[in-house]
């Protein structure tokens, strides 16, 4: 046998070998395949967390401020407003004053005041006077008593006087300070500088800071669930982009009946101040159940539409499989299950639409 054929026969052998190679390998190629179905998929896989309270519902509501958080600010007597110190919205603390009013009244107060002072001092001599000539037997006692009487009198009209003054902070020239009764925040201005002020309107109104309540308007649905003590929560969108927290409340009160127009129920909710917390917002605002309704909190992108009814994609060895679940609420970009899930369960929280498709397959 020449060089060349020898060349060509080892040439051979191993390119038949090498086929043979490339053949068994294949079968294993697809067994391995075969055997990790999750391979080209990137998983994110989270753990469910449990909750205290697992929230019945959402609803709108408008942020108020509670009753007794508003103060008129009178006058007790009419006239015209010579100064005006504040602004809406202007912060005061209590006794500040908000305006200088003039008014005729106030002068004739004056002038009364001091005329019972002057009755008081004629009241007391006099009764002195009538005392002593009682006790030396030259006066019946009849008469010393109806001038103790008309003393007692006397003093009660000075005391009314005097209160008077107080009362419309009366000065010596007629003009009443009008004063912040509470710390608070000016939610009304009336009288403009010169203007009229009027005794049975209230110039004034002040809002304290501090507490707040929102108005609710629960769908037919939640009107038996929902009770007072209830815990809601607000969640307000953070202005510089970081997470939001959420501002815990309470369910005080509930309409007894449902309105005709809106077919919902009111209810009244107390909550705490926080940034961005202002009366007339208008908020969603999240109802809890009871202490004891526990469910689990898993993200919201775990939960997907299979058959017109909510799964999550649950860890099984190597695999996810689908679970139907009961979702009460979603919110803050988390879904809260109340059954069909168990808390530390491990769940699929990415690739949720290709492992749908995996399993329709």
């Amino acid at each position: 046998m020449t060089q060349r054929s020898l060349l060509s026969t080892v040439l051979f052998a191993a390119l038949a070998a090498l086929s043979a190679c490339s053949d068994s390998a294949a079968p294993d190629a697809q067994a391995s395949a075969s055997a990790d179905p999750l391979a080209g998929l990137e998983i994110k896989a989270v753990k469910a967390v449990a909750v205290s309270s697992i929230p019945i519902g959402s609803v709108p509501g408008t942020v108020t401020l509670p009753p007794e958080a508003r103060v008129a600010v009178t006058a007790p007597f009419p006239g015209a407003a010579v100064r005006v110190f504040v602004i809406e919205g202007q912060a005061v603390r209590q006794g500040e004053a908000l305006a200088l009013v003039r008014a005729a009244e106030p002068v004739q107060i004056r002038g009364e005041l001091v005329r019972a002072q002057s009755e008081v001092t004629l009241a007391e001599a006099r009764a002195s006077r009538l005392n002593q000539l009682a006790s030396e037997g030259i006066i019946a006692q009849a008469r010393a008593d109806e001038a103790r009487a008309a003393l007692a009198q006397a003093r009660a009209s000075l005391a009314e006087q005097r209160r008077l003054v107080a009362l419309g902070g009366v000065s010596a020239d007629g003009t009443m300070t009008l004063r912040a009764p509470i710390t608070g925040r000016v939610a009304h201005v009336g009288p403009a500088t010169g203007g009229p002020v009027d005794g049975t309107d209230a110039p004034f109104v002040i809002e304290a800071e501090g507490a707040y309540q929102v108005e609710l308007q629960l769908p037919e649905r939640l009107a038996r669930a929902v009770r007072p003590g209830m815990g809601v929560e607000i969640s307000l969108p953070a202005s510089d982009g970081a997470k939001a927290l959420p501002v815990a409340g309470q369910i005080l009160a509930v309409s007894p009946s449902i309105d005709p127009a809106t077919r919902s129920v009111m209810a009244r909710a107390s909550i705490g101040a926080a940034p961005g917390i202002v009366a007339g917002r208008n908020v969603s605002v999240t109802i809890l159940g009871s202490q004891d309704s526990g469910g689990v909190a898993v993200p919201a992108g775990a939960v997907i539409k299979i058959g017109g009814a909510d799964h999550v994609f649950v860890a099984e060895g190597k695999t996810y499989k689908p679970r139907k679940v009961t979702v009460a609420a979603t919110g803050g970009g988390q879904a809260v299950i109340a059954n069909g899930l168990k808390a530390g369960e491990t769940v699929a929280a990415s690739s949720i639409a290709e492992l749908k498709a995996m399993n329709a397959e």
